[in-house]
């Protein structure tokens, strides 16, 4: 084992054990403990997660695997070949009129620290924020048709780093089944497909 993959599963073990934010409903998720070129950053983890310790474990994250199976990598291929994150990586809670609630600006910038030490760590090159919390984490967004289906060069915590946003795959979402979206979600699948990066997992 590798110093740089030690290190990133003490890493993992100490943010398992984070309990800073006492709205969120622990305990945190995390993905596999991989040494990848590609990171993918969902936004937070849905109620079913924490339960099943796995991020993307549920409805949106059928759809979200099926999108990258059609770019070459199956859903346990990409739990062992791409670093998966969150923005923020307990469980938020419910909306009182349904719904998961959207961390906070102090739940986003508590989790921060855990994303930074991540990026040290992998050094990716590839960066594919999905939703529009976690684009807006690298990347101005007032309308997903600004950002989808381009490729992006963003600051990852002083290293500029690819970046290729996707649309959240909630089903509860029709933005990536209709026009412009669903043209601008195959662009943005097709420009990871093509990337580097992502080759370089599929070989």
């Amino acid at each position: 084992m590798t110093d740089r993959l030690q290190a990133l599963i003490r890493h993992q073990t100490e943010l398992k054990a984070c309990r800073r934010c006492p709205d969120m409903q622990p305990p945190p998720v995390v993905g596999q403990p991989v040494l990848s070129p590609v990171l993918l950053l969902g936004q937070a983890p849905g109620e079913k997660e924490p339960q099943l310790q796995r991020p993307f474990a549920w409805t949106a994250g059928k759809t979200l695997f099926q999108w990258l199976a059609g770019i070459g990598l199956d859903e346990p291929q990409v739990r062992s070949r791409v670093y998966m994150a969150a923005v923020c990586r307990c469980f938020p809670g419910k909306k009182p009129r349904g719904g998961d609630r959207v961390p906070n600006l102090q739940e986003v910038a508590n989790c921060r620290r855990w994303l930074k030490r991540e990026c040290e760590l992998l050094e990716p090159r590839l960066l594919i924020p999905v939703g529009k919390l976690a684009i807006a984490q690298y990347l101005p967004v007032q309308r997903l048709t600004e950002v989808i289906g381009r490729r992006h060069r963003v600051d990852c915590f002083g290293r500029e780093v690819d970046c290729i946003p996707l649309p959240h795959p909630s089903g509860a979402s029709t933005w990536h089944r209709t026009s412009p979206g669903k043209e601008l979600l195959a662009q943005a699948l097709g420009l990871i497909a093509d990337h580097p990066a992502w080759r370089s997992l599929c070989e």
